[in-house]
Order: C-alpha cells, then sequence, then structure tokens
C-alpha cells in the first residue's frame, strides 16, 4: 500500500501542489486530472522520487517510502510523458536494461504491444504511435507493483489502446497498483480520480 499524506513540491522556486493526500491498496487505480501546468506530472515524479518533498510525508507499507530510494525504485516503472525511447537502438535493444532487471523476455514484451515483427529495426523508424508503444512494452517486462503512468495512451490507436485495458486489468489483478495521469478517457474500473 501507498499513502501521500499531506504532500508537498516544489517546481524551482514555485509550489505547485501541497496537501495532497491519498491512499492506494493493492488492485487500486488512482487518476490524475487537472489543467495543463496543474502539477500531475510532477506529482507522479515526486511519488517516483525524482522530484523532492516540499512537505508532508509519502509512505509505502507505513514506513517512510523515500527513506532508501533504490528500495524504492525497485518497487515502481514509471514511464513519462516522453517515451525514453533512444533511435539509434533497434525496438529490442531499447528493452535490453528492463528485460535484464526483471528476466522477462523482450520478444514476449515487443509482442504484448504488437511490435514483435519490429524488434531489430531502429527505433529512429518507428511511428509516434509505435514509440509510444515500445515505451509501454517496460510495463510487460516489469515486476514493480506500482506503475506511474503519465498520460500514457497517448499517440495510441483504438486496439493497442484495448491492449493497454488488458494490461491494467492484469497488473490490477495480481495485486498491482497503479496512478495515471490522463486528459481522455482510461480504462481503469473503480479507479479513484485526484482532480489538481
Amino acid at each position: 500500500m501507498i499513502e501521500a499524506d499531506n504532500i508537498a513540491a516544489f517546481r524551482g522556486d514555485r509550489l505547485i501542489f501541497r496537501d495532497i493526500s491519498f491512499t492506494l491498496a493493492p488492485g487500486g487505480a488512482l487518476l490524475l486530472r487537472g489543467e495543463n501546468g496543474a502539477g500531475k506530472s510532477s506529482l507522479l515524479r515526486t511519488i517516483a522520487g525524482l522530484t523532492p518533498l516540499a512537505g508532508g510525508r509519502l509512505l509505502w507499507q507505513g514506513r517512510d517510502a523515500l527513506e532508501d530510494q533504490p528500495t524504492h525504485a525497485a518497487r515502481l516503472c514509471f514511464v513519462g510523458h516522453l517515451d525514453g525511447v533512444k533511435s539509434g537502438l533497434t525496438a529490442a535493444e531499447n528493452l535490453e536494461f528492463a528485460a535484464q532487471c526483471s528476466g522477462r523476455s523482450i520478444s514476449e514484451a515487443l509482442a504484448s504491444v504488437n511490435l514483435a515483427g519490429f524488434a531489430a529495426l531502429p527505433a529512429r523508424l518507428l511511428s509516434a504511435g509505435q514509440k509510444r508503444r515500445l515505451a509501454l512494452a517496460r510495463l510487460t517486462l516489469s515486476t514493480a507493483p506500482l506503475w506511474l503512468l503519465d498520460e500514457p495512451t497517448n499517440g495510441l490507436d483504438a486496439a493497442s489502446t484495448a491492449r493497454l485495458a488488458g494490461r491494467f486489468a492484469a497488473h490490477r489483478a495480481d495485486g498491482g497498483m497503479i496512478i495515471a495521469t490522463t486528459h481522455t478517457p482510461l480504462d481503469l474500473p473503480g479507479a479513484e480520480t485526484l482532480t489538481l
């Protein structure tokens, strides 16, 4: 279980959010909504430990989540607004590190996002939607219980969005948790919503 207790954060010298509280149990999902610039992505970065807390507490199973950064990093998979795809590497090479960490199959991950036939293709030749799918293939490779997703369906077609919804359901059924930002409907039944 992850819990935010009145957390706050700055971006530069600007307070971007404060007094944010939520609790997310295994199998749960939280949708972050709000206008552009409201702090949704910054909240994800704060939960990930990439932006320091300016106030409040972030807890994992009742203990300080950020006390041990490597342990906290191991319990989450963060797919940011930018895809994090290296254009000079092939699709498969882009997933090698995640696969080594999890011991899971790159070919299975590529198949899960309908990119099996693109393993040897340099990522620079992929369309924007294919690059997004490649970034999301990291979810298949992840063993982390908490997924932090920034606008995960950006650039996806209907079939890719449906496949992603299936992946969400399977992760939650296994006790995984999802926190996602979105401006569009996201298939996460029973998700709570936090508006910034």
